[in-house]
């Protein structure tokens, strides 16, 4: 992918007239950054940090002013302050992030039925049903373009391409708010000079070991013999890799994304290392997973608990379930019980994090003497309540006269 500071930009600056590139990969420029400028104008153009202010929490979304400093997401807050100290740090609305996604997917559906949502900002679309209409792709990324910010005030970079790997790097190439068509007879010429790291699928450790072969850049992996790579890398990887670096990527643009698990977790202000603390902790987080399960309509066959402790290392425990859940109150018994056999109770906790896996559609197939049937129906009076007049109203009596100032923010992370 592009730099995340948008060094080594590279766009199409003039009209493509080529039809083939018919997959745009459409990315928000450094999106949830972005949206806190809307309310913030005086602040475009300097290095800014969204983020809570606090030194153990983490980066959400940094400015590419603040990224030329070597500030990135996920990257403590700690870290990210002492590499750019003049940052200005900005609190997070995940909320206006929502809507302001919810604005963008929508006008991406106006040139196409054919959008495939990867995640809060970026999708990609197959606009070839839409080229007798609107033009060559080079003209819908251009007027993608105008729409978003006529519409949002948001900027984007996007990439065409024929195939949906080399659309999303050219994305990556074009950021910030840039342009790049690949026609398809220009994929190796383009592909090829890049490093080994565009390749998707390479981490560090892959990479390595492509580097140990003597290779540095796609076209070096395209070259290589076949049997060589898969002595490297096994069968599988080295297919994929060979593959990939001849631009070739079979996948079709998919408009309906099922989530893989739907999870939430929470980095504490303090270590918690008392056991009632802790497990008021994972109710709560039970609860917002619950809540999210049922509205989405599908189940957990399998709940996960996630600890990280003062030493930063990180354990992760699971269970399968007979059947499959969306209760707060089940998702909150296995976290519980996973917690006190994970061999670590008792130790300070410094991020705590609950998981439902294995989701499964449709309704909650229930016995005719359901042990959770109390339960269900007394979160289904809370999803109807809250719907009507909003989250704050109600909660398990163990959260009430909760200190929320104690922790930093729920945060949630479907994938």
């Amino acid at each position: 992918m592009g730099k995340q500071d948008g060094t080594g930009r590279q766009v199409s600056a003039t009209p493509v007239d080529a039809l083939d590139p018919h997959i745009l990969h459409v990315d928000m420029d450094a999106f949830f950054a972005s949206v806190e400028l809307l309310d913030h104008p005086e602040l475009v153009g300097k290095p800014v940090i969204v983020g809570h202010p606090s030194a153990r929490s983490v980066v959400t979304a940094a400015t590419y002013e603040a990224r030329r400093f070597g500030v990135n997401s996920a990257m403590p807050m700690a870290v990210a302050l002492r590499r750019c100290p003049q940052a200005i740090v900005l609190e997070p609305h995940y909320d206006r992030y929502q809507r302001y996604s919810a604005i963008v997917m929508d006008l991406f559906r106006e040139v196409t039925p054919l959008v495939e949502v990867l995640g809060i900002d970026e999708a990609f679309l197959d606009v070839a049903g839409a080229r007798r209409l609107l033009g060559t792709p080079w003209q819908i990324g251009t007027r993608i373009r105008e729409r978003v910010f006529a519409e949002t005030g948001l900027r984007c970079s996007v990439g065409a391409a024929a195939t949906k790997y080399v659309a999303k790097l050219a994305s990556g190439r074009a950021k910030p708010d840039g342009l790049l068509v690949v026609p398809a007879a220009d994929t190796l010429g383009f592909l090829h000079p890049q490093p080994i790291s565009a390749l998707w699928g390479v981490g560090a450790r892959t990479a390595e070991k492509l580097e140990r072969l003597g290779l540095r850049t796609v076209g070096d992996v395209a070259e290589v013999p076949r049997d060589k790579l898969e002595r490297a890398l096994g069968p599988a990887t080295a297919m994929h890799l060979h593959e990939l670096s001849w631009g070739r990527d079979p996948r079709v643009v998919v408009t309906e994304h099922t989530e893989k698990s739907i999870g939430h977790e929470r980095t504490f202000e303090r270590n918690i290392a008392e056991r009632a603390e802790l497990e008021r902790e994972l109710l709560r987080l039970a609860n917002a997973v619950g809540v999210r399960l049922r509205r989405s309509g599908v189940q957990a066959r399998t709940i996960a608990l996630k600890l990280r402790f003062d030493d930063f290392s990180t354990i992760t425990r699971s269970r399968t379930l007979a059947d499959p859940t969306d209760l707060g109150r089940r998702i909150y018994e296995e976290a519980r019980s996973l917690y006190a056999e994970s061999g670590r109770a008792g130790e300070p906790v410094r991020l705590l994090g609950v998981r439902g896996e294995q989701l499964t559609g449709g309704a909650v197939d229930t016995a005719l003497w359901d042990d959770d049937d109390d339960w269900r129906e007394a979160e289904q009076v809370v999803d109807a309540i809250t719907a009507k007049f909003g989250k704050a109203l109600v909660r398990p009596a163990t959260l009430l006269g909760d200190d929320p100032e104690r922790r930093m923010p729920l945060r949630g992370e479907p994938t």
